[in-house]
């Protein structure tokens, strides 16, 4: 019984707080499925950091004190940062609020295999001790892994760059404020106490700024994408730029792949416009039921990208403009 309290005392605030991000993201960017594959990741790359630890300490000898300030937080940032970087790469976060949520996951999952370790291994076991891994590193992991999402979704937004340039700052800050932490420069009541107060803080300040650009972005996309496609559909493009443009290029296309690219157009703001709509009802309450036509239209689509090859991709890529954020929603649709 008092095994399984210190447990429940050492993982329980870390999910507490996971389980606040999610309640409060009104918009339900991250399905629950996609969280426990997360927590499973989590727990795997901590194992893993386990058994580099363990081979540092007993086969190259590495001090312990070195160990744990400067070489295991960049092993464990960097094991938890992996599947962020996986996530990134395939477009599978659109927004701040989701990216952390994904990051807390792993580092919950990574604090629960760590913990019960501990808890094994450890000469203390007073309740104390498991109140503050649980509220203090426990939390840390989440919050680091948070951070690193954070801070690199942002600059992929703005630099609209490779991952290989915009996840350095992040991880550089996930590290720092690891290896701060694990230099207890402070009583440990202290450090956690302060943790306590500025997460929530930088958490809730990321909430209203990523829901001020959600919103920016339904209300600007849609009414865009709505105007594109009435035009398309009215056989009225000729009069707008985008058909002006499409003109401009006849001739450097066979007839049938200039009809691949334009239905290519109108699939695509299609879909966006039903992933759009998609968050609205959401965020409104309304349970999205699954659509076996958007599932078509995402096959269609695929097809059409192999059909108009890597020329009419550059050639189109203009008027569809393939960011981050917009490959994400039709991510979010299937």
């Amino acid at each position: 019984m008092q095994t399984l309290l210190e447990i429940l005392v050492s993982i329980l605030p870390v999910f507490v707080f996971l389980t606040f991000l999610l309640l409060f993201d009104s918009f339900k960017l991250v399905k629950w499925r996609n969280i426990m594959i997360t927590i499973g990741i989590g727990s795997a790359a901590a194992l893993l950091c386990l058994l580099i630890s363990t081979l540092l300490l007993t086969g190259f000898n590495v001090p312990p004190g070195i160990l744990t300030r400067y070489i295991a937080p960049v092993i464990e940032e960097t094991a938890k940062a992996g599947y962020i970087v996986f996530l990134l790469r395939k477009k599978k976060i659109g927004f701040m609020v989701d990216g952390a949520i994904y990051g807390f996951a792993i580092g919950a999952g990574f604090a629960v295999i760590e913990n019960i370790y501990y808890l094994h291994s450890l000469v203390n076991k007073q309740l104390i001790v498991w109140v503050i891994r649980g509220l203090g590193t426990a939390v840390m992991h989440g919050g680091t892994t948070a951070i690193f999402t954070i801070i690199s979704k942002n600059l992929e937004d703005r630099l609209r760059k490779r991952a290989s340039v915009y996840l350095i700052p992040g991880f550089l800050a996930a590290v720092i404020v690891h290896s701060f932490f694990n230099h207890f420069f402070l009583r440990p009541a202290i450090m956690t106490v302060g943790q306590l107060i500025i997460l929530p803080v930088l958490v809730t300040l990321v909430y209203i700024r990523s829901e001020k650009h959600l919103r920016s972005w339904l209300e600007i996309g849609l009414d865009t994408d709505v105007s594109v496609l009435e035009y398309i559909t009215s056989g009225r493009l000729s009069e707008t730029r985008i058909g002006r443009y499409l003109q401009s290029i006849m001739d450097q296309f066979p007839g049938e792949i200039m009809a691949d690219m334009l239905c290519y157009l109108r699939i695509y703001l299609e879909l966006s416009i039903c992933a759009k709509g998609a968050l609205l009802m959401q965020e409104s309450g309304f349970k999205i039921p699954r659509d076996r036509e958007v599932e078509d239209k995402i096959r269609e689509l695929n097809f059409l990208e192999k059909s108009i090859g890597q020329t009419g991709k550059r050639a189109i890529a203009p008027l569809v403009q393939k960011s981050a954020r917009d490959m994400w929603q039709i991510y979010l649709l299937s």
